[in-house]
């Protein structure tokens, strides 16, 4: 549900139970903390190359990269293992460092290798003096034993896909259906690949780099993996920042609801940056107007997609919505999103596009460079594995069909996604546990980081966040629009980020800090 592409159009890429009894956790079951401690631990971890990155990207020269082996069935320790790949841009002041920080983009299914070395310039001197910066990729994602479905349409439109023309499923239902029976003929493997697990993953990373405490900075999805992890290991974190939230409590098919409000909440801030350029885009003066004008588009590219010039693609209804999610996860994308918009129009229209509209076809339509070594459909295939390997779901058909439809007639500009069926419903296998508990039992040193215009995790979540945290955590409301919060023009949160960090400190009541200025 995040990604750490902060400031880019962002489009292609957001099991039975364990046995348990005897003393609890941090509330959970004793043997969940103790079977991380089974079987062979990594103690040290050999730093040397990265794997090589897709054609055009760069990296942090400081990083440096190594491999942690975990078990895949954390139930059998001394059985088969995987490998997740991990990096670090060491602190500069060795004398001064406080611990580990180790990060997580969330997804879910984004992989995070590189984060260590995209987080550093965003951080000032005092926290990179603290820390070595931790990045991995979770067990499945990218350079960590990668998994595949083998599914050839593997974008965004896979895991959350919109209705068609007047809000029928029928579509949905077959390639949900059928994307589903292509990740079982994957075998049972892929039903190890989960949060839980994930953040079991975690913490034999913190014991391979010889840390008695980790901390931990947690962006979108990663804000779940966080709170599983230190309910799985309230004494193993230390310090622990949950930015853009999902809520507990909602894994998974609830929390997609609050798309629903979310994109209410953030689709003016892009329609009056339309109406103030009515002159240009025609696409009306209020945020009624544009608003209006957007749902009349969409629903006519369901019924007649407009072809782009030059390239074989066309733009349908639900490529509208799901560039325009994508585009308002960021602030600086809002302009570039309304030319979009006026791009879409033009097309529907039968009308040649403008020379921005052209401009910003191009970005939505260029090719992502492919990172060798890892599957095409590798982030769908873990959305998948995760979100339908986590939780169980409704396999009731029509309870989607009636879901999707009532939601279209009170969220329009959602148009049913969020409610919609997916490949969930059809999934192979049951999870291998249950839902880890979140709570608020262990020690105050969380810091929980939300915006009040968040498409991808609303307001709503943040909340929820910190209403199953409880006293465990400090909270920071800020009044801004996207899907990130540090660094994103309030002052005020940066602050308090950074005094966490460093400091310790959390805020005594929660704190709500303005957005940037306009």
């Amino acid at each position: 549900m995040g990604s750490t592409n902060r400031g880019r159009i962002v489009v292609a890429g957001i099991l039975a139970a364990l046995a348990a009894t005897g003393a609890t956790v941090g509330g959970q079951p004793k043997s969940a903390a103790a079977e991380v401690g089974a079987g062979h631990v990594q103690t040290s971890i050999k730093w040397g190359g990265c794997p090589e990155l897709a054609p055009g990207v760069k990296r942090d020269p400081r990083q440096t990269c190594g491999t942690v082996k975990v078990p895949l069935d954390y139930r059998h320790p001394q059985g088969e293992t995987i490998t997740v790949a991990v990096s670090r841009v060491a602190t500069a002041k060795p004398g001064k460092k406080r611990g580990a920080l180790l990060f997580n983009p969330g997804g879910p299914g984004l992989g995070g290798l590189d984060m260590p070395g995209k987080m550093a310039p965003t951080l000032p001197k005092s926290v990179l003096n603290s820390y070595d910066l931790i990045g991995f990729d979770p067990r499945g994602v990218g350079h960590s034993t990668p998994m595949s479905c083998g599914l050839t349409d593997s974008g965004f439109l896979n895991v959350f896909a919109y209705p068609g023309a007047g809000g029928s499923i029928e579509g949905n239902v077959t390639s949900a259906r059928a994307a589903a029976e292509q990740c079982a003929a994957v075998g049972d493997k892929l039903r190890f690949f989960t949060t839980a697990n994930t953040a079991r993953d975690m913490d034999r990373i913190r014991q391979a780099l010889g840390a008695r405490k980790i901390s931990y900075w947690g962006q979108s999805f990663g804000t779940y993996l966080g709170a599983v992890y230190t309910s799985l290991f309230p004494h193993n974190t230390d310090r622990m920042v949950l930015e853009s939230n999902v809520d507990p409590s909602k894994a998974w098919a609830k929390m997609l609801d609050t798309w629903n409000q979310g994109m209410n909440d953030r689709f003016p801030d892009a329609a009056r940056v339309a109406a103030a350029n009515d002159t240009e885009l025609g696409l009306g003066g209020t945020v009624d107007e544009v608003t209006h004008t957007f749902l009349t588009l969409a629903d006519h590219l369901d019924r007649k997609p407009a072809a782009v010039p030059g390239t074989p693609a066309a733009v349908n209804g639900a490529l509208l919505r799901v560039i325009t999610y994508q585009m308002l996860l960021h602030n600086e994308t809002l302009a570039p999103l309304t030319q979009f918009w006026k791009a879409a129009a033009d097309l529907s229209a039968g009308k040649a596009p403008t020379d921005a509209g052209v401009a910003v076809l191009k970005q939505v339509f260029a090719d992502a460079a492919a990172e060798p070594g890892v599957p095409a459909d590798n982030q769908v295939t873990m959305a998948l594995a995760l979100m339908c390997g986590d939780t169980t779901w409704s396999r009731d058909v029509d309870s989607y069909a009636g879901a999707t439809s009532a939601a279209r007639a009170k969220y329009p500009l959602s148009a049913g996604m969020p409610n919609n069926i997916r490949s969930c419903a059809f999934w192979s296998t049951k999870p291998v546990e249950p839902l880890v508990k979140v709570t608020s039992h262990g020690p105050r040193n969380v810091l929980i980081l939300q915006n009040r215009r968040d498409n991808a995790t609303p307001w709503a979540a943040g909340r929820g966040m910190r209403e199953v945290l409880g006293d465990r955590a400090g909270f920071v409301g800020v009044d801004n629009g996207g899907h990130y919060v540090y660094g994103t023009g309030s002052t005020c949160a940066d602050k308090a980020t950074v005094a966490f960090l460093t400091k310790g400190t959390l805020p005594g009541k929660d704190l709500a800090c303005d957005g940037p200025r306009s």
